[in-house]
């Protein structure tokens, strides 16, 4: 059992103010006087001692074993723990001021009761120092290192200390309950679709941010109509300074279609469909952050989001080829792939608008490629379809001179090439939604996509790489030779590499061709 009975006693003064804050001064005579220097320097002196020049006398202590008692001369001014006193007998802890102005220290007393405190730095010194002298194997060195490095954190540290690591464990504890609630809270939002929700909603309210407004079409049309300008002389350059390229191009362009699709979330069990909340009035109800409320209870129109791209009528097959990313838009968004099993991504309206054609070509997705960016799209009703693209029969190769043709930035550059007369019409009706802007662009016959010539930089097994210019909406376009048949099927754009663009072969097309005929 530990000996606490009284032993050895040391006492010091710490000091807290004044000129010899932060050090400290050890109490060894039975009487001592402490002076008040010049300086405000505290000195301590032995009775026999003589004091400091120019020093005034601040108090007397005197000492007997283990008690303390401290005196203020005559004028002078003395205080211990706030309260002013003439004389007092001093515990371990008693903090004591010395005249009006300070400076300020506190009594430590030191015995088997009153040990000083070490900093967390010496216990971990310690431990780390038993560990490299101790002879004992390492698996008894580390058990006792531990043990004893327990022991004194627990029993050697201050309070305020142990307070501070009993708080930091509380803390630690409700953080890790707390994520607990959390993880639980996203795997039920998970499995009820929450997620899905929250995704579908950021993406709305980014549409609508983005959405055409009528006050928009000149600032629009001003916009794009240099891009414009410069794509249209490019064109008038390439058809210039190549018959074929222009047969090519005229050939194409009508078996090249403008594709619009929507698609909205339903319930699995019930094949409700999330709409918008809305009031009374039927104004959709948005949150403070823009986005909408929606709700599979919601009595408000259908939510759904929006996309675009590109695609391209198939020689002799009736059908068409585009990207998957566009057939399955919901593909690319991390959001909407999670809690499947509670709402499921659902295509509200596929359309193609072909050149030369006023009304839209209803859309089924067929089959999507596992190898490539790729899916085969047949018309709804068997509509007919233009004549469609013959494929290459071979691979392309570096140096080959490429057409890409497409819809890049979607209704934007349909509706710069549109001309005033459309966007004052436009404007006028006031009607500028994504659904009425492509019906009224293909009534006026003004369906067309975009063509740019390039080069074959790279060509593999697994990707076309060339230099026509492309951006999105354009994705799902046919990459032609000169002779005006299908080498790869536009993809994705690196921009951050000189403008190349990225096609899928041709092969991959066939070989989707030849699994949807195995079927």
């Amino acid at each position: 059992m530990e000996d606490l009975t009284p032993g050895p006693v040391v006492a010091a003064l710490e000091h807290l103010t004044g000129r010899c804050r932060g050090e400290v001064t050890w109490i060894t005579g039975a009487r001592i006087g402490l002076w008040l220097t010049t300086d405000r320097r505290l000195v301590c002196t032995a009775e026999q001692e003589e004091p400091p020049q120019g020093a005034t006398l601040a108090a007397r202590l005197a000492r007997s074993g283990a008690v303390f008692d401290i005196e203020a001369p005559e004028g002078a001014s003395l205080w211990v723990n706030g309260s002013p006193l003439r004389q007092a007998r001093l515990r371990p802890g008693d903090v004591i001021e010395f005249g009006e102005a300070g400076p300020i220290s506190r009594i430590r007393v030191y015995d088997n009761q009153h040990r000083p405190v070490p900093t967390l730095g010496e216990i971990m010194g310690d431990t780390l120092s038993y560990l490299r002298a101790s002879r004992r194997p390492l698996p008894s060195r580390a058990a006792h290192a531990s043990g004893d490095l327990s022991r004194r954190l627990l029993r050697d540290t201050t309070v305020l200390f142990r307070g501070t690591v009993l708080l930091m464990l509380a803390i630690l504890t409700v953080a890790v309950v707390l994520q607990y609630r959390t993880d639980r809270r996203l795997r039920a939002q998970i499995e009820s679709g929450g997620i899905q929700v929250d995704t579908i909603a950021a993406e709305l309210a980014q549409a609508r941010r983005d959405a055409i407004r009528e006050s928009d079409l000149n600032a629009l049309r001003e916009d794009l109509q240099g891009r414009l300008g410069s794509t249209a002389e490019r064109l008038e350059t390439l058809e210039a300074r190549s018959e074929a390229a222009r047969r090519v191009i005229g050939t194409a362009r009508l078996s090249v279609a403008f594709i619009q699709g929507g698609y909205g979330l339903r319930d699995t069990d019930s094949g409700r469909m999330l709409r918008h909340v809305v009031t009374p009035d039927g104004v959709p109800l948005l949150q403070p952050g823009g986005q909408p409320f929606l709700s599979l209870q919601g009595e408000g129109p259908v939510a759904e989001v929006q996309f675009n791209g590109t695609g391209f009528a198939l020689q002799g097959v009736g059908l068409l080829v585009t990207n998957r990313h566009v057939a399955r838009p919901w593909d690319e968004s991390p959001g909407l792939r999670l809690g499947a099993s509670a709402l499921e991504p659902v295509m509200t309206r596929f359309i193609a608008f072909f050149p030369d054609r006023p009304d839209p070509v209803p859309l089924r997705l067929l089959r999507v490629s596992e190898e490539a960016d790729l899916a085969l799209l047949e018309p709804e009703g068997g509509e007919a379809l233009p004549p469609g693209l013959p494929l290459a029969e071979e691979m392309a190769a570096p140096g080959d001179g490429v057409i890409v043709m497409g819809y890049p930035t979607g209704l934007m550059s349909l509706l710069a090439q549109s001309g005033a007369a459309f966007v004052e019409e436009l404007q006028a009706g006031g009607d500028t939604d994504f659904w009425t802007v492509a019906a009224k662009l293909a009534e006026a016959g003004l369906i067309s996509p975009l063509a740019s010539r390039g080069i074959v930089g790279q060509a593999t097994v697994a990707a076309v790489v060339y230099d026509a210019e492309t951006t999105h909406g354009g994705s799902g376009g046919p990459v032609l030779t000169l002779d005006g048949a299908v080498i790869a099927v536009n993809s994705a754009i690196m921009p951050v590499f000189g403008g190349s663009n990225l096609g899928v072969p041709v092969r991959y097309v066939r070989a989707l061709l030849e699994a949807r005929e195995a079927d």
